[in-house]
């Protein structure tokens, strides 16, 4: 779908991007603040932020109880939620395009002035313990906090997440509302069809009653490798596993799009060279790879699920094609393959305003760059074998790794696995 986008900076010092699609039907709204987990006051009260975005479409100034509200904000159709992360709580809806300024004040109700109270605070509580009890159950999710925990991110895994409920209190949902929830801490992106509209959009957001704020800085961790690491779990019939590399720097695009490109001939499809390779000797269901940006660092992140039985000849397969795109052994075919499974990614990408608005959000609310959506075809052509060599050997030199599993074995194994892999590292 074509589009255009401008950003704009708001009389109370908020940002954001307004997406014009032409002849869209549907608008969609997307607010973010540097208000996730990581910007609680204390670690006591780890929860906070979590808990405080489970009230957000509670109690305000216009309705009682979040029943009053959804059943009016649903009427005719429209969708909303929020989620918490590491370091943000996003704020989300799409509706209709006929109601889409009766739904941005109902955003703006529920964003600026909430009334939060101790009955849908304890609710809440109770909602966020079954949630992360839930996500106790899931081996992939409890694994990959641990992983961050071992490679020095500050960070709660879900079980001491769950320790912490019980001493968020209301006044301390107030108090992380009330410093991170500044229009200097937040940015949106709103697409739809935006042609003669606005001014009127910008005229409703300049009279979002919240305070100047400021902008937080993203914390710093100290990295460092981990040892090899077993969560035991007598139920756990395989091995769920995560291997992850650091580099301390920020990749930049062009280095991104290199290993998106080289990640697909590893593990993309049936016949890529690792998860290829395991489904074609039958050692694994399913295997990943993946390569993310952060502020200080990035990781290249490789994970799935095996049986005992099997894990040792998938993880040779695993270390011999690292070896091998560490050592130049990619073919310009292969290269070619991936980018044009690249490009029809891009172009069905674009299908619906959703996605055109998830395309600016992800490097938007991270650091502020406004991406140019007509000059990724270029830079997925500009790959080269060269640059996804050069950027996964950066991977291996800097030595900052860990392997992780859930398993109801004893350590040895996962060490056995581990070990594998010191080979690559080697001077």
């Amino acid at each position: 779908m074509k589009h255009t986008t401008q950003e704009i900076k708001l009389k109370n010092g908020a940002r954001g991007l307004l997406v014009d699609v032409p002849g869209a039907t549907v608008m969609s709204f997307q607010f973010q603040f540097r208000a996730g987990n990581r910007y609680v006051k204390h670690k006591d009260i780890y929860e906070a932020a979590h808990i405080m975005e489970h009230m957000a479409f509670g109690a305000n100034a216009q309705f009682k109880n979040e029943h009053d509200y959804e059943a009016e904000f649903t009427k005719n159709g429209a969708y909303h939620n929020a989620f918490t992360s590491d370091l943000s709580m996003v704020y989300v809806a799409d509706c209709a395009d006929f109601e889409w300024d009766r739904i941005l004040k109902l955003q703006q109700v529920a964003i600026c002035q909430p009334r939060f109270n101790e009955a849908e605070l304890e609710a809440e509580k109770g909602n966020v313990r079954s949630e992360l009890t839930g996500f106790l159950n899931n081996h992939s999710r409890v694994l990959w906090p641990k992983i961050q925990q071992l490679l020095g991110e500050d960070i709660y895994t879900f079980w001491q997440r769950l320790q912490t409920i019980n001493n968020v209190s209301l006044k301390d949902i107030k108090e992380h509302y009330a410093r991170t929830h500044t229009a200097s801490n937040m940015r949106f992106v709103i697409a739809g069809k935006l042609h003669g509209r606005k001014k009127m959009l910008v005229d409703m957001l300049n009279e979002w009653e919240l305070e100047k704020g400021e902008r937080f800085e993203v914390p710093r961790d100290e990295l460092s490798g981990g040892n090899p690491t077993i969560i035991r779990r007598k139920e756990a019939s395989n091995i769920t596993f995560g291997l992850s590399l650091m580099v301390p720097r920020e990749l930049d695009d062009d280095e991104l799009e290199a290993m998106n490109c080289l990640d697909h001939i590893l593990t993309g499809t049936m016949h890529s060279r690792i998860y290829g390779s395991a489904r074609a000797k039958g050692l694994a269901y399913g295997i990943f790879s993946d390569t993310s940006a952060g502020f200080y660092d990035s990781s290249w992140d490789f994970g799935g699920q095996v049986n005992h039985e099997t894990a040792n000849q998938l993880f040779d397969i695993v270390v011999r094609e690292i070896q091998a795109v560490t050592d130049g052994k990619v073919t310009e075919k292969e290269l070619d393959a991936a980018k044009s499974y690249a490009l029809g990614r891009y172009q069905m990408g674009a299908q619906t305003v959703s996605q055109i608005s998830n395309f600016y959000t992800n490097r938007y609310f991270a650091d502020g760059k406004v991406k140019d959506y007509e000059k990724v075809p270029d830079a997925i052509r500009a790959v080269t074998c060269e640059q996804m060599q050069k950027t996964a050997r950066e991977f291996i030199d800097a030595n900052i790794w860990v392997l992780a599993a859930v398993s109801k074995e004893e350590k040895d194994e996962i060490v056995g696995l581990s070990n594998k892999f010191e080979g690559l590292f080697s001077p």
